[in-house]
């Protein structure tokens, strides 16, 4: 079963459905037969942010609203993520535009530690107020998930996942992803936003029955194998 997750590395409710989904997948019978396929979307492909800026203060500029406005949604939202287990310093959050990490992303899935590189780069950037949008930042993380390091920087330099993640995009824009996360179980099912545990849980356990249903029976009768009649 493959469950495909478009999302943003600067996306709260992003860190927040990922973890949430993890707890549907732990209620899962058969979490060992589902694929995790990560997706980027980039909420504001143009963003960029100024030196110093708080991440207050940036999304007060973006939706038009003031500082105070901006301070509570996010005191909201840390408080949403604390119940499932994360911890969101956003008086720490570096704003970034996120093209450089979706294509950490694409290379960490091309040396199979695609899932492990995306909680590593949320942690960074949501615990530990790290700049993911800066190359050298990008290496160290990939080095500290053992990827080859030389060859994270000649990716990420030379832009060899760039066109990686505007496919991504573009399949979002296809099917009609406005926001993000977005989970698509085997290209049947939605689930749009950081929904409970249990809608996961419920979503994976229908898609695994539907899957049984349309499984090939196996019945046997006289036949003719390799060996003879």
């Amino acid at each position: 079963m493959k469950v495909e997750i478009w999302s943003d590395l600067v996306c709260p409710f992003c860190y927040l459905g990922k973890r949430r989904f993890e707890a549907g997948l732990a209620q899962f019978a058969h979490p060992e037969a589902v694929e995790i396929v990560w997706r980027s979307f980039e909420l504001d492909a143009n963003t960029a942010p100024q030196p110093g800026q708080s991440v207050f203060s940036h999304m007060a500029e973006r939706k038009g609203i003031s500082l105070a406005q901006s301070q509570q949604m996010h005191a909201q939202m840390a408080a949403a993520a604390a119940q499932a287990g994360l911890e969101y310093n956003f008086d720490q959050a570096v704003p970034v535009n996120t093209f450089l990490a979706h294509q950490l992303l694409h290379f960490a899935a091309a040396h199979g530690g695609q899932n492990e590189a995306k909680e590593r780069i949320f942690r960074a950037y949501y615990t530990e107020g790290q700049h993911i949008g800066d190359l050298e930042t990008l290496v160290q993380l990939a080095a500290e998930l053992g990827l080859p390091a030389a060859e994270a920087r000649q990716a990420l330099t030379a832009q060899t996942y760039a066109p990686a993640v505007r496919h991504d995009e573009y399949q979002a824009r296809q099917i009609g992803v406005r926001g993000v996360p977005y989970f698509v179980f085997d290209d049947k099912y939605v689930v749009s936003g950081a929904q409970p545990s249990e809608v996961f849980a419920e979503v994976l356990q229908t898609v695994w029955q539907e899957r049984q249903l349309d499984a090939p029976s196996a019945a046997q009768g006289a036949a003719c194998d390799v060996d003879g009649c």
